[in-house]
């Protein structure tokens, strides 16, 4: 799925669950910069998928119209398509990667970020015969994830893991290795699931000598 679809789908589910937002609002419900926001919204409302209205002063409704609740329909259809084949993809590789890391002798592992991969990762994890330890997450540190702690980064100090997985697709990757390596974590400890346009790959220099790579259609 392309991304400025998928934010066209996020516009239209946000809209149609609260249709009078502050831009600011919604860019942080997104995720996004505020002026991107803006460029979103403006797009769907030239495509036809959204009517703005001034129903009181300086505060403005965005409704869907018809072509809207039509297009988010057809998004949503092509979104679960997406999610599946990336699922089946995420699953293969990481079957094939984490089995290269149980041969080598590799054991504990752990999750940096709780992001979209975590609870798939994790599935492959126990296939593969490895053990979670616990999830790496600033933002959630104290909560736990499937009965395991969430810690912050600063408590990596003197954690013995064999492996650490980006549970996530969006993360700056070079930023995260810069921050690890303030800890000592060896860059080459970090499994990476990177996409590439229709292409997904596991990359792992110091367990596999080649990385996997599965086309997501």
């Amino acid at each position: 799925m392309k991304t400025e679809s998928y934010r066209e789908l996020k516009v239209l589910e946000e809209l149609t669950n609260d249709s009078s937002p502050t831009q600011r609002h919604l860019s942080k419900k997104m995720g996004v910069a505020l002026g991107l926001t803006n460029l979103m919204i403006r797009r769907c409302v030239n495509k036809g998928y959204l009517k703005i209205v001034n129903a009181q002063k300086n505060r403005i409704h965005y409704l869907l119209t018809p072509k809207g609740v039509a297009e988010k329909t057809r998004l949503t259809h092509e979104y679960l398509e997406y999610s599946l084949h990336l699922y089946r993809s995420v699953r293969q590789i990481l079957k094939e990667t984490l089995g290269k890391v149980a041969q080598k002798g590799g054991k504990n592992i752990l999750f940096f970020g709780r992001g979209e991969l975590a609870e798939i990762t994790y599935l492959s994890v126990k296939e593969a015969g490895l053990q979670l330890i616990c999830l790496v997450d600033d933002a959630a540190a104290g909560e736990t994830f499937l009965g395991l702690p969430v810690i912050p980064m600063e408590k990596l100090n003197g954690l013995s893991f064999d492996c650490g997985i980006i549970s996530s697709l969006h993360k700056d990757w070079e930023t995260l290795h810069n921050r690890l390596r303030e800890f000592e974590i060896p860059k080459e400890k970090i499994l990476v699931i990177e996409q590439n346009g229709a292409h997904i790959r596991a990359v792992l220099p110091d367990f596999a000598e080649t990385t996997g790579q599965r086309a997501l259609s």
